[in-house]
């Protein structure tokens, strides 16, 4: 029989949807996989044994290079993460805890600031282009930004998260129309918006462009941060780099310790209070999580 290798671009009830450039493959899984405690995932690359046209059996699951439990996306080169300071505004510690998890497997961030037709964002925007993230301000409703968005995701494949209400879907439906994905209003009285993504779905729009639709904050796997030791977090915090090694102590936590060369920057103002805070509070978290437990949640 036929083989063709593809992406898993959605995962269903037990099906497998497979693209293979040509057409998409409606597949159920060898029972080797749960043999070997392998659950395929979207953004997989894999080998399809064709049955017809339309339908195979995944044979093979390729090598991973990074991997998201919640929600299951695999293979990401990029993380776009949606914000606002229009309602609902974004809380600065959730991009934080969310970007430290891009950076430490290995994806690049990319900050959308959305609805800059209402709020431009420009405090926002410059915070997180002095951290070295690419940062693109966009609206939307109105197409204003969309293009560069589109030239910052192209050739990868990214997944598309943030909080309910900041316009996720509608963003991803501005760089394609076709996709139409459904999108929610805000409610007025709690100030957020409906989820309208119930599961993640990866969708083609070139030839090497993909994006994944991903549900919003709430559902976004921030206990991922678990399996990041403490000593491993400041990875996570890119503008804490270049101060490594310039500390009293070298095992130096960059908390409270006395010669801290971290601390000082945040003092001097060339790394944000917002920034060290958001590690602070993510490092003793962290702390109390026992060795044990972080190898029981793996």
């Amino acid at each position: 029989m036929e083989v063709v290798k593809g992406r898993i671009i959605k995962g269903i009830g037990g099906f497998y949807y497979v693209d293979s450039g040509d057409r998409v493959y409606e597949c159920r899984a060898r029972g080797k996989f749960r043999k070997l405690g392998l659950k395929p995932c979207v953004g997989d690359w894999c080998e399809v044994q064709v049955v017809d046209e339309t339908h195979g059996y995944l044979q093979e699951l390729l090598p991973r290079k990074n991997e998201l439990i919640r929600p299951h996306v695999c293979n990401l080169d990029a993380l776009v993460i949606v914000v606002s300071q229009a309602p609902p505004v974004t809380d600065l510690f959730l991009i934080d805890r969310v970007s430290a998890i891009a950076v430490h497997y290995g994806m690049e961030v990319i900050i959308c600031i959305n609805k800059c037709d209402l709020s431009s964002g420009e405090d926002l925007a410059q915070l997180y282009e002095s951290v070295g993230f690419r940062v693109v301000c966009v609206s939307g409703k109105t197409g204003e930004g969309v293009d560069l968005l589109k030239e910052a995701i192209a050739g990868k494949l990214s997944a598309f998260t943030g909080n309910s209400g900041v316009g996720k879907s509608t963003v991803i439906n501005a760089i394609s129309p076709a996709l139409n994905l459904e999108t929610g209003d805000i409610n007025e009285k709690i100030g957020r918006g409906r989820h309208t993504t119930r599961h993640s779905e990866l969708f083609r729009i070139s030839h090497n462009t993909w994006i994944a639709d991903t549900p919003g904050f709430s559902a976004f796997d921030t206990e991922r941060m678990e399996l990041i030791t403490p000593e491993d977090l400041k990875h996570g915090f890119p503008e804490m780099e270049r101060f490594e090694g310039m500390c009293a102590y070298q095992d130096c936590a960059h908390v409270k310790d006395r010669g801290c060369a971290v601390l000082q920057a945040v003092e001097n103002g060339e790394i944000a209070k917002s920034r060290h805070d958001s590690y602070v509070k993510l490092y003793q978290s962290m702390k109390e999580i026992k060795s044990w437990e972080r190898k029981e949640s793996r």
